[in-house]
């Protein structure tokens, strides 16, 4: 990585959250703890 301050973009609007009742952004995640979970059907 030759830059180490690239940003993640913030979520796409319409997205479905699950434990919320409105969406959330990266602003209100920073430092906090988040997991992450991706899982697929093969």
């Amino acid at each position: 990585m030759s830059d180490p301050m690239v940003r993640a973009p913030d979520f796409p609007p319409g997205l479905e959250w699950l434990n919320s009742d409105r969406p959330v952004s990266l602003k209100e995640l920073r430092g906090k703890v988040v997991l992450l979970d991706f899982w697929t059907y093969c």
